[in-house]
């Protein structure tokens, strides 16, 4: 007998377009996928005529922090709110980043132990890089903790990361990074900016605009596509060189995907991702510094040649950049304010209306980019990003034709806002399950699943 049997739903298997069968679940695992109207048995039934079933989406861009600190959580609320934004929006799995200048091992169990309280849904952890203890400590990181993929702030020079409580670091230590990530079985994950020309550019702008008044327009002036281009081009070449993978964050621009493109075509292990804010909103969007993000938000044929990067295969994931610093961080006009936007339960819907209803991306694409693809880059396929025998049940219920609007209300993350108020979608998530437990029913979080998410080690080999 099953645990639990999902049924009447059109389900989306790997590589495949949506087609009516049965999931049958036993101890928070996909047991079997059954031809619909059997009679097998189960302890418990959902109905699911009439929607969409999906595998979750896993989020492997996320920033969770405390207050307007995006370090890392210090209580479990800090994890509870932002997972509740994400199980409401379809995703299961998230993995942010833990920011820090001490060597890691002195606070990742306590970062764990916080997030396991409060999580709703399973998560990991990425490790950003920028000491030499922690640069020593990468085998250790792999081997103990499963944690294999490490972001490098390269935009962290001039004194850039004392924002952030961050040295410098140059090329040569992002080389250094590289060649433990092909030595020991990790991932390097840049964030791409020639700083040095963005600091000349802003003074530049700054001068012209010394008051912000042309909001997002100066921002992206101050940092165009071409520096981002650059740092890719400049990461995936030194990457190549010492046999390291690499996953090139947050492509916001025409420009930067090509320089993408051609490190692939070099023969580069690359994978691309994007984030929803950079394919729905460019400079001219009406929230002004509210979209103050970093990458900044581009031109619009920015977004169209994003979506042709979705369209042809080139793009690998989707994720979203999570900042949930509150919308009073975006006071004091656009070189004053905090950069970065609340996202991670907008994802799905974003692609669900402006991809899949507007511009007719196929459902087996969306899955392709929010689940199979996001799980195969960082180590967990075979347990998330599939709805397949032996992987965890992650498992997501949409009624693709509802439509709403959403609004500030509805806001779960404790940011407060969204960048999509107003906005109405097409396709609603109904139902979240999280290894086989309901953690989002009939549109709203049952909170005594709080808890319920588990820490996951990863691995790059497996």
């Amino acid at each position: 007998m099953y645990d639990l049997i999902i049924h009447g739903g059109m389900v989306a298997l790997p590589g495949q377009p949506p087609a009516l069968l049965d999931i049958a679940v036993s101890d928070g695992r996909v047991a079997a996928i059954l031809q619909p109207g059997g009679d097998a048995e189960a302890r418990d039934r959902l109905d699911a005529t009439g929607r969409l079933v999906l595998p979750g989406a896993l989020d492997v861009h996320v920033h969770l922090g405390h207050g307007n600190d995006i370090s890392f959580p210090r209580e479990a609320a800090d994890a509870a709110s932002e997972t509740s934004a994400a199980a409401s929006g379809g995703v299961t799995t998230i993995i942010p980043y833990i920011l820090s200048a001490k060597e890691h091992s002195e606070i990742f169990d306590e970062i764990r132990t916080v997030t396991e309280a409060g999580s709703h849904i399973d998560f990991g952890y990425h490790l950003i890089i920028s000491t030499e203890e922690q640069l020593a400590q990468i085998p250790a990181y792999i081997a103990d903790y499963g944690v294999p993929s490490f972001k490098i702030f390269m935009n962290n020079r001039g004194g850039e990361g004392q924002r952030l409580g961050l040295p410098d670091i140059d090329d040569a230590f992002l080389f250094r990074l590289a060649q433990a990530c092909a030595a020991h079985g990790g991932l390097v994950c840049p964030h791409p900016e020639n700083i040095e020309v963005v600091h000349f550019l802003r003074d530049q702008v700054m001068a012209k605009d010394p008051e912000g008044t042309n909001g997002l327009a100066s921002w992206n002036e101050s940092r165009p596509p071409f520096v981002e281009a650059d740092a890719i081009q400049r990461s995936a070449r030194l990457a190549r060189a010492a046999g390291a993978p690499i996953y090139m964050v947050h492509t916001s621009s025409g420009e930067a995907l090509d320089a993408a493109i051609a490190a692939r075509n070099e023969g580069v292990d690359i994978t691309i991702e994007t984030c929803p804010h950079y394919l729905t909103h460019d400079i001219t969007w009406e929230g002004g510094t509210v979209g103050k993000i970093n990458p900044p938000l581009r031109e619009a044929a920015d977004c169209d040649a994003l979506w042709r990067g979705i369209e042809s295969g080139a793009i690998d994931t989707i994720a979203s950049d999570h900042v949930h610093r509150g919308i009073a961080g975006k006071d004091g006009g656009v070189w004053k304010a905090s950069p970065g936007c609340p996202g991670v339960e907008t994802i799905l819907p974003v692609m669900l209306t402006e991809g899949h209803h507007r511009r007719g991306v196929s459902i087996k694409r969306i899955v392709s980019l929010v689940s199979e693809k996001p799980a195969k880059a960082m180590g967990l396929w075979g347990r998330k990003g599939a709805l397949s025998p032996g992987f965890d049940a992650d498992i997501v219920l949409v009624d693709l034709d509802a439509t709403y609007t959403l609004q500030k209300d509805d806001v779960k993350s404790n940011a407060g806002y969204s960048i999509y108020e107003g906005r109405e979608f097409t396709g609603r998530v109904t139902n979240t399950l999280v290894r086989g437990v309901e953690v989002y029913r009939n549109g709203q979080m049952v909170e005594t699943t709080a808890g319920h998410g588990r820490y996951l080690r990863r691995s790059l080999n497996a």
